[in-house]
């Protein structure tokens, strides 16, 4: 579905509007030549759609900001809103140079056009101690990415992040982080949604509803996952149920859905409203691919398995 000549594309997300849609993705120059150099490196790109055409690319939605900014060495996964004034607000993550991009924390910037990204937030949001991993030594990175904001029926915005407990088996800390907002300018930290399940981690976290059955769709390789969860060779694209937009949901009982070269999976629906699931083509024949796939039914597992 995009396939850029000189960049790699990896995680990315979507935001349909009233007049376009919109496609958010990380990028990174295959002058790097290592694919693993791309992540401090990384440029939220960004395309658009009218009615019925192509993606079309237009300028970067963000790179990374000048020192001593928290985003000074690079800029990554995120989500996107369309506020009620028509703006559109892009939370994302970043990283900083001085910290040598070892320490994520996430901020949010706003477009009046849907074309020129303007950073506004006062200061980034951070993993809070009191729960969460915030010491880099811990796993050699604070884990505080991948922000993902909806409207919940208690009159709050809600943030999925990916994060890390600070307590448990340290291989399996990874939980679904939880931040509640009034106005999407101010953000509160709350304790984790989840509880340690033996995931590394649960990158790109997204919740979704079908017939009626809330979803949670999160992204972990299969080497860094339970041992009894395990599908050598399978997905490594997980979906686990829950009981509301909040959870809680069975990660234990998550299971892989999608192809196998597919990561940073994204539910989404097609014209006519079927579930589809877009993910980025990660390693296939040993070699990093870096381009966005085509979107493919996202087959959720039946309550029998």
């Amino acid at each position: 579905m995009l396939r850029l000549p000189d960049h790699w594309v990896w995680d990315h997300w979507f935001l349909p509007t009233a007049a376009e849609s919109h496609l958010f993705f990380l990028r990174a120059s295959r002058a790097l030549q290592d694919p693993d150099r791309r992540h401090q490196r990384a440029a939220i790109g960004h395309a658009v759609r009218g009615p019925g055409g192509d993606w079309e690319l237009v300028s970067d939605a963000l790179v990374h900001a000048d020192e001593p900014a928290f985003d000074s060495r690079a800029c990554w996964t995120g989500s996107a809103l369309e506020l009620p004034d028509g703006r559109v607000r892009l939370f994302y993550t970043g990283v900083s140079a001085a910290e040598n991009g070892t320490v994520q924390r996430i901020g949010w910037a706003d477009s009046l056009d849907g074309r020129t990204f303007d950073r506004v937030a006062p200061a980034a949001l951070e993993a809070d101690p009191r729960w969460y991993e915030a010491d880099p030594a811990a796993a050699g990175e604070v884990h505080w990415r991948d922000p993902f904001v909806f409207a919940g029926d208690d009159g709050l915005w809600h943030m999925l992040i990916t994060a890390r407990s600070r307590e448990g088996e340290v291989a399996g800390r990874g939980v679904v982080g939880h931040a509640v907002s009034r106005d999407l300018d101010t953000w509160e930290v709350q304790p984790p949604l989840t509880d340690p399940a033996g995931f590394w981690h649960l990158e790109v976290c997204q919740q979704f509803v079908e017939d009626g059955q809330h979803w949670l769709l999160f992204s972990c390789a299969q080497s860094q996952v339970p041992e009894a969860s395990r599908t050598p060779g399978g997905s490594e694209i997980w979906v686990a149920r829950g009981d509301s937009a909040l959870g809680p949901w069975d990660i234990a009982g998550a299971r892989p859905v999608g192809p196998s070269d597919y990561y940073a999976g994204q539910a989404l629906r097609d014209a006519d409203g079927t579930l589809m699931l877009s993910g980025f083509r990660n390693i296939v024949d040993g070699q990093f691919l870096g381009e966005v796939g085509p979107p493919v039914p996202l087959l959720l597992p039946s309550s029998t398995d």
